[in-house]
């Protein structure tokens, strides 16, 4: 009965397994190719597996694109979440830790910046690109930006805008990630993580000093 009992768990994590090879595989496909070129072919022979065991998992092209988009948004969002609980409980350490946190290896690495440029560029055009997205999007600038008005409001900084400085500190990062992913081999991490601490002690002087 033991071992009848521990088979479907065996398979579960087998498919799991095969699902995230393909997955893995499709990332490195789109990081080399875009997300047009890319093919179910593409993405078997990378994974050294044949077509079928794509069909099989995934049906098609486009159930492939969409898992892979949302498991990178479900990495971010772990990775995003877990920094947040980590940080020290005040506003200033807690969105320095995210920001720092974006120019991190795990996050800025120019094969999943490729990918998710890719699918950026999609987005507008597809419905199932902007559902992964739009509604973690929104929950991120609503952390930041409730960060940033706790500081203002914390501080005293009279004249400062919430919503301005987190929609700077959101274009900011989003250049970081296109030099990193443009000029990968002078990208330089501690130049890139200097300009935003500079742009936050410039909005709030008596926090980042």
């Amino acid at each position: 009965m033991m071992v009848e009992a521990e088979k479907p768990g065996r398979r579960a994590l087998a498919k799991q397994r095969r699902r995230q090879q393909l997955i893995d595989a499709t990332i490195k496909c789109i990081s080399k190719k875009g997300l047009g070129s890319t093919t179910l072919g593409d993405v078997a022979g990378e994974a050294g597996l044949s077509q079928g065991i794509v069909n099989l998992h995934f049906n098609s092209k486009d159930n492939l694109l969409a898992e892979t988009l949302r498991y990178l948004a479900e990495e971010y969002d772990e990775q995003f979440m877990q920094t947040l609980e980590k940080s020290p409980p005040n506003p200033a350490a807690r969105l320095s830790a995210l920001m720092e946190m974006a120019l991190k290896p795990a996050v800025c690495e120019p094969r999943k910046l490729a990918v998710w440029f890719a699918f950026w560029g999609e987005v507008k055009t597809v419905p199932t690109y902007r559902k992964i997205c739009a509604d973690r999007e929104q929950k991120y600038d609503d952390i930041i930006r409730g960060l940033v008005q706790d500081i203002i409001r914390e501080g005293g900084y009279d004249g400062r805008d919430a919503k301005t400085v987190a929609d700077a500190l959101s274009s900011i990062t989003d250049g970081m990630w296109l030099s990193c992913l443009i000029n990968p081999k002078t990208f330089d991490r501690t130049t890139a993580w200097n300009a935003v601490r500079s742009y936050l002690s410039a909005m709030f002087p008596d926090h980042y000093l």
